[in-house]
């Protein structure tokens, strides 16, 4: 196996639209999402350790899941789990690892990959990836993979690249979430990919990029460059890592460099950021309902999401199109075509009834 491959997985986020599986306690990522007996930080992992070392796989958490991704990724040390002791945003964490990395390993090539996205493919995914990484590997080059759009996703961020007959093409903008009439022409155009947020480069080349376009964040994290993958690195980050700013890595970096580029994906994915989105990627019963763990006897009730502790008996009459969702303290009946509104749910529920059930 390459010894200078290397993986930061992405596991901060909340996944505040699964609520109420999702809490700030325990996000998607670590819960079996799809019925599968792996949560979707552990189907990553192990996707990704089919060609990086282990050891090479570093996860990028808030300090207060760092117990939960020991207890679900057994082969992770303590030294692979990178913390954040505030939320900054994808780019000061990413600066931080690749330091680490590059003080480990100055060859070192690195994906890096949300931890909860749903991946069909996962041979013409990693094929993907270990074509990025020979590239990144040979030229200083940040690269992204593209998802080839099947309809006019309002949900997701858009990649121009300039036409050509090269398989890495290079990026000619990045648009954030656009309306239905733009993503409708992105699509038409045919050269637009939608952004899943899977970023491949050379640790030497994205650190060589915050140099450039984030001067002042890369001498902050510069001055702990002696005490990275020691007992004093701890200690360094509680003090400094708060006082970087809060942005983004395509703000930070992507939307300003020169030197970017994306591979088309030849494997089907989904960002799983949604109910409605989980229901698209599970198999349907005879009257398609998607159903996780659950019993479920249905009477004139079609496209819903269902998901209840095991085996849990569910009888439904006369529903179409809801999200049916039971856990030990709420239950959530709601409108699929309103996903986009549980977090606005969320919040006032936790005005009502406490934080403790968000």
């Amino acid at each position: 196996m390459e010894k200078n491959y290397y993986a930061i997985l992405m596991a901060g986020g909340v996944g505040s639209r699964f609520w109420p599986v999702s809490t700030t306690e325990f996000p998607k990522q670590f819960h079996d999402m799809l019925g599968t007996g792996e949560t979707l930080i552990q189907r990553t992992f192990n996707r990704l350790a089919k060609i990086i070392p282990t050891e090479n796989i570093f996860i990028l958490t808030n300090e207060r899941y760092n117990n939960l991704v020991l207890m679900q990724l057994p082969k992770a040390k303590q030294q692979q789990v990178v913390t954040e002791p505030a939320m900054r945003n994808t780019a000061p964490c990413i600066l931080y690892a690749a330091l680490k990395i590059h003080k480990e390993n100055p060859d070192a090539v690195m994906v890096v990959a949300p931890s909860d996205h749903w991946i069909e493919n996962e041979d013409a995914f990693l094929g993907d990836v270990k074509k990025s990484f020979e590239a990144c590997a040979e030229k200083d080059i940040l690269m992204t993979l593209g998802i080839q759009p099947t309809f006019p996703n309002t949900g997701y961020g858009y990649i121009k690249y300039d036409k050509d007959t090269e398989d890495i093409k290079k990026v000619a903008r990045f648009t954030e979430k656009p309306n239905y009439e733009t993503a409708q022409q992105f699509v038409n155009q045919g050269n637009y990919l939608w952004n899943a947020g899977i970023f491949i480069w050379s640790a030497t080349s994205i650190i060589t990029a915050f140099a450039k376009f984030q001067k002042e964040m890369t001498d902050l994290f510069d001055k702990g460059s002696i005490v990275y993958n020691t007992t004093q690195e701890n200690d360094f980050i509680a003090e400094n890592y708060p006082l970087a700013e809060n942005i983004s890595i395509d703000y930070a970096i992507l939307e300003k460099a020169e030197n970017v580029y994306v591979l088309p994906a030849t494997f089907d994915w989904n960002d799983l950021g949604t109910w409605g989105s989980l229901y698209d990627k599970l198999e349907k019963t005879t009257s398609n309902n998607a159903v996780v763990n659950a019993r479920v006897l249905a009477e004139q009730a079609s496209g819903n999401m269902i998901r209840t502790a095991a085996d849990k008996i569910v009888v439904i009459d006369g529903l179409e199109d809801y999200i049916i969702v039971d856990k030990e303290d709420v239950l959530l009946i709601y409108p699929k075509k309103k996903e986009q509104d549980i977090k606005q749910v969320l919040k006032r529920v936790k005005d009502t009834y406490g934080e403790k059930y968000g």
